[in-house]
This record gives C-alpha cells, structure tokens and sequence, in this order.
C-alpha cells in the first residue's frame, strides 16, 4: 500500500527528513536565500516534518549552535558538500538542546499538521540507554495532552556520528520499542542499510512499531564494494576525520536503499517503509516505490539540488493519489 498512514493518522508520500528543517520546521538561514533564488521549487508543501533528532540531555555534537538553534558557523566544519557528485558528508553529531528544552518551548506543541518527533539515546551504555529512553518516553506522555495535532515518534538508532556501533544499537532496538509503545502515538524505527534484514525482520515480528525509515547515512567507509569512497572524495581519509569520519548523503545511496527494500519485501517484511537516500530528482521516486517503498524521505535534495524539492514532493503525491 502506498503512502503512510499509521494509526489512522495520514502522514502523506514524502516526508521531510531528520535534520533538514532543524528542530522546529524553520529551517536554516541558507534557506533564505534558496527560496528567493528558486520560489517555485525549494518549497516543502505537501510534505510531512521530521523533527530534527534530539537526544535527552542537551549535546554540543560537533556543530555549535546559537540559542536560537541555528549554527554559529555560516558553513559549518562538520560539513562537506560536493554539488557536482551530488555527495554530502555530515559529522553534525546530533547537535541540540536536549529534549526537555525543546518540549518546554512549546513549538512542537503548537504544530497543526501531522509530523514525527525524532529520538536518539546516546548513552554510552546499554543500561543509559534504556534510562533514556525511559526518562524521554515519561516526559513526552506528561506533554501529549497539550499536542493540537496528531505526532509519531521516530527511533533514530542509526546516527552515525554518536560512537556507537548500530549492530549493538539494533540488537537493543526490541527494548526500545518496547517503552515507547505504552504512548500509544505511531512508533517508526530509522535505520540504515548496514542493518541486517533478518534483524529488521524479527523485530518487526514483535510489532512494536508502525513503520520503518531506511536509510540514515552511511558511515565513512563502510560497505566499500558499494561505495568507492576513493572515487568520490580522492583520498581514504576522511576530510572530517577530526569528528570521526562523518557519514554520507546523496546520490550513492539512491541504488543501495533501493536494494535493501526490494530485499527487505521479499523477506517478508510488510509493514510502510519510508525509503530515503540519494532522491534529487522526480524519476527517483518512481524508482524507490517500484521497489517497494510506501513514502519516500528527502533530505539532502535541499542542499544539493534545492530546485527540485516540490517536483519531488509533488511526484511523491501523484503516485499516491494526494494531488
């Protein structure tokens, strides 16, 4: 079936990834200038907003932030873009306030479109972890009466700038899950492609969850048969080495999610996957879906080809009926 919709709750074909329109949907101060260079296309409508992912506690991550959330720097150093190979290498690090911060604001709260809240426990234990997740999932309840429209909830397992190994973090995944569902709001998993299928799989067996997102981006240097990393940055090292390497963005990851969900499909995974990666034009959408994607996710589009942001959204909703 296609297009999203989790607990009666329709939350569209296209969804605004994780971090592309930071915490609150307003984006960052480039964005200003990509909306007076390209009106008719760096332009969001039709899409649903994915929360920037926080962590409990507050995190300076690698990317200084200002107190209005933007970033202190105007090109961040954690940062590589490359518009011609359509590549972004990011070691942001899951840069915030802290959820308690974020929820006492208030602007989630006001929102009047379905959107998902993305959390990440960073704990460098398996036990902090799940005291994390515990401690967010009783501060969001306390808060969900105060919410004007409905919310998901998205349990990011897969950043790969936190110095945790995302094997560990999926096998942990069941218990995650687990003490969110009491909130009895849409629960997605965000993964990335290194997440075995057959893990997916028997997680999904213990429905725990409504839906899936695939992929977050690829850690620097992992699954070189894919990914000739040489090729695209002319070096094996990394040039954000200093923040650990970062993880990568654009159009290698289109071929590669688009696999994983055709192979994920028939392992018998069934429930709305939400696939994302290396989507910078119309035609990859038609692609991801012919895979077996329920919605699609764009993030780095906005950065590397910010003209095509509503043809892929509106492609998005064609297919699906939503226009």
């Amino acid at each position: 079936m296609l297009g999203l919709k989790l607990r009666g709750v329709d939350f569209g074909s296209a969804l605004i990834a994780s971090g592309a329109l930071n915490f609150f949907g307003n984006g960052y101060p480039f964005h200003r200038l990509f909306k007076l260079l390209f009106p008719n296309g760096f332009d969001f409508s039709g899409g649903t907003f994915v929360a920037k992912t926080t962590t409990l506690g507050p995190r300076p991550g690698n990317m200084p932030l200002k107190t209005n959330l933007q970033p202190r720097e105007i090109l961040p150093r954690c940062i590589v873009v490359n518009f011609r190979r359509g590549i972004v290498l990011n070691a942001v690090g899951l840069s915030g306030p802290g959820v308690i911060a974020l929820l006492q604001s208030g602007r989630w709260q006001r929102r009047r479109k379905p959107f998902f809240i993305s959390f990440m426990s960073v704990g460098q234990s398996k036990e902090t972890r799940l005291d994390e997740i515990a401690v967010f999932a009783v501060l969001l309840e306390k808060e969900l009466h105060n919410f004007q429209t409905n919310f998901g909830l998205q349990i990011n397992i897969s950043c790969p700038n936190t110095n945790h190994n995302p094997a560990e973090l999926a096998e942990e995944a069941t218990e995650y899950l687990k003490i969110v569902r009491s909130l009895g709001i849409p629960i997605d998993l965000k993964i990335n492609v290194m997440t075995p299928i057959e893990t997916v799989r028997l997680i999904c067996q213990k429905d725990l969850m409504d839906s899936l997102t695939i992929s977050n981006t690829i850690p620097w240097g992992q699954i070189p048969k894919e990914i000739n990393w040489m090729e695209l940055f002319g070096t094996d090292k990394s040039p954000l080495a200093q923040f650990g390497g970062g993880g990568l963005s654009g159009v290698p990851l289109l071929p590669i999610v688009g696999k994983w969900v055709d192979e994920a499909r028939r392992a018998g995974i069934d429930i709305p996957i939400i696939a994302g990666g290396g989507i910078l034009a119309p035609d990859d959408v038609d692609y991801l879906f012919d895979c077996g994607a329920s919605a699609i996710a764009l993030g780095s589009v906005a950065i590397l080809r910010p003209w095509r942001v509503r043809a892929i959204i509106d492609r998005a909703n064609e297919i699906t009926g939503r226009r």
